[in-house]
């Protein structure tokens, strides 16, 4: 029925895994994606939505690096928003609301039009290893199929329990079954599991709700889009989401059904994710709060059903549809299904190497919730690193890995497999330590080239990035080396309360003042003229602006990228012995041993590694 032997083969079909078989297909491997659902690949099994704070950045990443996310979201987008304009370039994140079917469609289909790729609809139910490597996976009808690497990416289905109030049953994802076999096959092999907890709001009837008593939250009147090719447009119609509240009354109501909670009545032992609480969790938490936001989401361009974002729950179906009445709006809901919890094993990351390949088994990759982390974006994210780095495995190159400095991909990597994570982990702006440099804008200047280096990213693609970036270099050099006159700019200075010149000044910076904007500066002849005769589009407007107003934070952000990459280039040899480091602390000997990491940079941020400990390290490894 298959190839003798695969190059590899990638288990799961949601975000991590359809990233990961598309990067190894489109890289020359010849590979196999199995799934229990062939139904359901790219499911959205919570909210409809893609990218968000810090979430947006990373489908950038993935779309500048040759990845699908980007497109999809794009192709499939029924709103698009640009998050945290009020703020810094640093904080701006792309979000949009996605048609759900056509989301999962449109994902089948550019799976299936992808060269190299094979499908089978079954579920796994163990792996084949030999001598320390993986050989290839064992199905639930006895099947074998060989392979050189496997990815796992099996999101919430690994011993998937559903709750719902004090009723259990197992599935990974509402009306599906739970993935058996693998985990005890991982324990077998010496690997630690643990169990995280997740969960998802009731879906509802449109038509029953009332949204002129909510808030419309309608889209940017200009969106923008997520991908960097062509082969994209942004939206020129939109469909609004809508905003309500919850009172004090439901959290009365919702509080006469805590007895029945699985939250709170021992049934849920494991930790859910703290930045996507559940409202049961929300009311207990912030008691003094009298209300919380909900965003009432449609699910797509022609459906009825949406999505109540915010009221995540695994209360009894009775109470969830008792208090969602009294919320404005919902007086006459119609539920399409309840909330629920869902909980399922994952593997502590501090397992797995910079290229998510196990530490235990050579050729084994681990992506996505497996790894214990939250979201779509993550999840695709760490699938297209782990497709990457299996495909170049196989054809005997050197791994690819983002650092810190390069890439939000890269925080979230190098956060988990050296800090590891027991609670569900979701990334934020705020865990990038150069977040000036890792901006959404300029994904594309940062990593189109070493997506294209590894054949992933089209020669077009790589095209399109210079010329883009040769046009924002010679714009800001433009702003440099041209002078403007007092008798033209000190009306423009005025009408936007800044100080006015006496005499003639460089563009660059007048520019630079954060009273003046580019279409400030468009108001001078010769900026115009020059936008003009070389056809400037928004993106590089936008990216020449950038560039001159946060210069100073820039440079400062690249010296000190600089600095911590010197370490990243001090490697520490695999299986180190530290215990014949007589000067490092007991607690560095036992972290490190644990950790093994690649680097001194990498061990820098281990937890209970001290700065003397460091020092310690950079003598040793500069001998």
């Amino acid at each position: 029925m298959f190839e003798k032997e695969y190059d590899v083969i990638v288990v799961g079909a949601g975000h991590a895994g359809s990233e990961a078989a598309a990067a190894a297909a489109n890289m020359g491997s010849k590979t196999l994606l199995i799934t229990m659902n062939l139904q359901n690949i790219g499911q959205m099994s919570c909210n409809p939505a893609m990218g968000g704070i810090a979430k947006g950045q990373i489908v950038r990443e993935i779309d500048a690096l040759g990845g699908y996310s980007g497109i999809i979201s794009d192709k499939t987008a029924i709103q698009f928003k640009m998050l945290n304009k009020s703020k810094g370039p640093a904080m701006w994140s792309p979000r949009v609301q996605s048609d759900r079917m056509r989301f999962s469609e449109l994902w089948r289909l550019m799976l299936e039009g992808t060269a190299n790729l094979d499908f089978y609809q079954e579920m796994v139910s163990g792996i084949i290893v030999s001598n320390n490597k993986v050989v290839g996976v064992r199905t639930s009808l006895g099947l074998e199929v060989f392979a050189k690497s496997v990815v796992l990416t099996n999101g919430t289905f690994l011993n998937g329990l559903i709750h719902i109030g004090d009723k259990q049953f197992g599935g990974g994802r509402a009306g599906e079954r739970a993935a058996t076999g693998i985990t005890q096959d991982l324990v077998n092999l010496g690997f630690e599991s643990g169990r995280m907890k997740t969960g998802t709001p009731p879906r509802v009837d449109g038509r029953s709700l009332d949204f002129s008593k909510m808030v419309e939250q309608p889209g940017d009147e200009n969106p923008e889009k997520f991908s960097y090719s062509n082969e994209t447009a942004p939206l020129t119609k939109q469909r609004s989401c809508h905003m309500t509240y919850t009172s004090t009354q439901v959290h009365e109501l919702l509080k006469e059904g805590f007895d029945r909670s699985p939250m709170f009545n021992g049934a849920i032992q494991s930790i859910g994710p703290r930045y996507c609480p559940s409202i049961e969790d929300k009311i207990n938490r912030f008691a003094d709060k009298d209300r919380h936001q909900l965003f009432v989401e449609p699910e797509g361009w022609d459906t009825v059903e949406y999505y109540v974002n915010g009221f995540s729950t695994s209360l009894p179906e009775d109470v969830q549809f008792k208090a969602l009445k009294e919320v404005a709006g919902f007086e006459k809901v119609k539920f399409f299904r309840p909330g629920y919890a869902i909980e399922y094993d994952y593997f502590p990351p501090t397992q797995l190497q910079h290229t998510l390949e196990t530490k235990l088994v050579d050729g084994l990759y681990f992506a996505g919730q497996i790894n214990g982390t939250t979201g779509y974006e993550e999840a695709a994210s760490q699938g297209l690193m782990a497709g990457i780095n299996a495909s170049l495995k196989v054809q005997e190159k050197e791994p690819f890995i983002l650092n810190r400095s390069e890439a939000y991909i890269g925080v979230l990597i190098d956060d988990l497999i050296t800090k590891g994570t027991e609670e569900p982990y979701r990334m934020f702006t705020s865990r990038a330590e150069y977040r000036t440099l890792l901006r959404q804008d300029n994904a594309d200047f940062r990593l189109t080239p070493l997506g294209h280096k590894i054949g992933l990213a089209s020669d077009a693609r790589l095209r399109a990035m210079e010329k883009k970036k040769d046009n924002s270099d010679s714009f800001v050099n433009f702003f440099r080396e041209t002078s403007v006159s007092p008798e033209i700019m000190n009306p423009i200075l005025t009408e936007n309360n800044s100080s006015e010149i006496s005499q003639s000044d460089k563009m660059f910076k007048l520019f630079s003042r954060p009273e003046i904007s580019m279409d400030d500066m468009r108001k001078i002849d010769t900026v115009e003229s020059y936008i003009q005769e070389n056809d400037l589009d928004y993106e590089v407007l936008q990216q020449a602006e950038i560039q001159v107003k946060y210069a100073g934070y820039i440079e400062k952000e690249k010296s000190n990228a600089d600095k911590l990459n010197r370490l990243e280039g001090i490697k520490i040899p695999r299986n180190f012995d530290y215990t014949k480091l007589k000067s490092l602390s007991f607690e560095a000997k036992e972290k490190l041993a644990a950790i093994q990491p690649a680097t001194v940079s990498q061990a820098s941020r281990i937890s209970g590694v001290s700065p003397n400990d460091i020092s310690v390290l950079l003598v040793y490894m500069g001998r």
